[in-house]
């Protein structure tokens, strides 16, 4: 095989969070300018990249098998193992034979020079980390990876990543060891990168990281208020989203400065994880259910109807009935838009897998069904009043559904919209621009229609 990666066949696989959503757009922008052509990851390549997940077991399964499946597409391939799942399982990679070279996080930047040493030296190293280079003791770095994305990637929003790694230590959650300790992007790069992406005609940016509420505190003070008020003075950005936000960062001040900002969306994705105060103490939560539910009565003061998203984890060790009773009337009682719900699974290496009381497989789905029905009424609710009403609604892709072609859109709280595409022009949905339209129905159960 040739000694660089010019005009090599390449394909790229992204498995987990928005972090790496952008992380691969950046490594993809990477590889086209040193001259490698990007393929889909079905077809067959020289070089497989899977930029990997190991937020619970089954997402390390999953990469494990994307990978075996890179290699089995090629078997002369070169595949790649970059990401999570190298940081908290490399012994695991070194010895797993599809696997040819393992890149850690903070080294995704260097993806080019990591892959034309590779293809140069091969031979000369048997570990898959070039003698170490490729990847670095994360827990131990306070860099942040130097990452700037300067071409749209192929969606009509853009992710923009602002830090890396968490200093939490949720009691179920591995994140911290595969992302380290909490780093601050400057500012003044995460402006410029955006002013950039607007001038190429981005709409909308979402920000990112993996502790966005942490942005900042690294460098003595937390910023990430300061952030969005920079962000929304940029001239021809439209739209502002924010990714999953800690609870606390809700405070009545600063929810006020966010609701000054014209170009913010009112989308609020607020981490909850369980409606007991016992079980969040039990998971080292730094927050109550009143803290939670004050939070979101300060962003309901200032925004007219804002979605209110979260995540909540049914069935963690020890939860008992009137813990899981209590979560579901707090539910109830915050009435979301959405909530993401999740079956605890126990993941090596934190506190949590070894507690005691580990719930059976039938209690966790029995809980998760509760909480599922509930969420499917409250969010079905939330988008019905919005039906006759003028939303401005960012235009995306088409979808074919029940064999009729619609355009796909989402207005600012993140409500799925759809127009028929014979109808789009008339309506100005084309993709990558904003139109105010009046939907009048329900398509299907997420979806409202024009």
């Amino acid at each position: 095989m040739q000694k660089n990666i010019r005009n090599l066949k390449i394909a790229l696989h992204n498995l987990g969070c928005k972090v790496n959503n952008y992380e691969m757009d950046v490594m993809s922008q990477k590889i086209k300018e040193a001259g490698g052509i990007i393929v889909p990851f079905g077809e067959k390549a020289d070089v497989y990249i899977i930029n990997t997940c190991t937020v619970t077991n089954i997402a390390d399964r999953k990469s494990r098998q994307m990978l075996h499946k890179a290699k089995k597409e090629n078997p002369d391939s070169v595949v790649v193992a970059v990401g999570c799942y190298v940081e908290t399982g490399i012994e695991g990679v070194k010895k797993d034979e599809c696997i040819d070279l393992a890149v850690g996080n903070n080294k995704k930047a260097e993806i080019v020079e990591i892959l034309d040493e590779f293809l140069e030296v091969r031979n000369e190293y048997d570990d898959k980390t070039l003698g170490g280079t490729s990847i670095i003791d994360i827990n131990k770095t306070s860099e942040y990876e130097d990452m700037t994305l300067s071409e749209l990637p192929g969606r009509t929003r853009a992710y923009i990543k602002i830090q890396d790694g968490c200093n939490q230590f949720c009691t179920y959650c591995v994140i911290p060891y595969a992302r380290g300790r909490i780093r601050s992007r400057d500012m003044d790069d995460i402006l410029a990168e955006i002013e950039g992406l607007v001038k190429k005609g981005c709409k909308e940016v979402v920000l990112t990281g993996i502790h966005i509420s942490s942005y900042g505190v690294d460098k003595g003070e937390s910023a990430i208020i300061d952030l969005v008020e920079k962000i929304n003075g940029i001239e021809g950005l439209e739209r502002v989203r924010l990714s999953s936000l800690e609870p606390r960062i809700i405070t009545r001040e600063n929810a006020k400065r966010l609701g000054a900002l014209k170009k913010l969306c009112p989308h609020f994705h607020l981490s909850l994880q369980s409606g007991s105060d016992s079980v969040l103490k039990r998971m080292n939560r730094h927050y109550t259910s009143a803290d939670f539910k004050a939070g979101v009565e300060y962003l309901r003061e200032v925004f007219e109807n804002p979605a209110i998203t979260t995540d909540i984890i049914v069935g963690f060790p020890g939860e008992t009935e009137e813990e899981f009773e209590e979560c579901r009337k707090f539910v109830e009682d915050i009435n979301f838009y959405e909530i993401h719900v999740f079956k605890y699974s126990p993941r090596k290496g934190t506190v949590a897998a070894g507690m005691k009381e580990q719930l059976t497989d039938r209690q966790k789905s029995e809980r998760s069904d509760v909480l599922l029905d509930l969420t499917k009424a409250q969010s079905k609710s939330y988008r019905e009043g919005f039906i006759g009403k003028e939303l401005s609604v960012l235009w995306e892709d088409t979808e074919e559904i029940n064999k009729i072609t619609y355009v796909i859109g989402h207005t600012d709280r993140y409500v799925r919209v759809a127009v028929p595409e014979s109808e789009a022009n008339a309506y100005g949905a084309i993709s990558g621009e904003i139109s105010k339209v009046i939907p009048r129905r329900f398509l299907n159960t997420d979806t409202l229609l024009i």
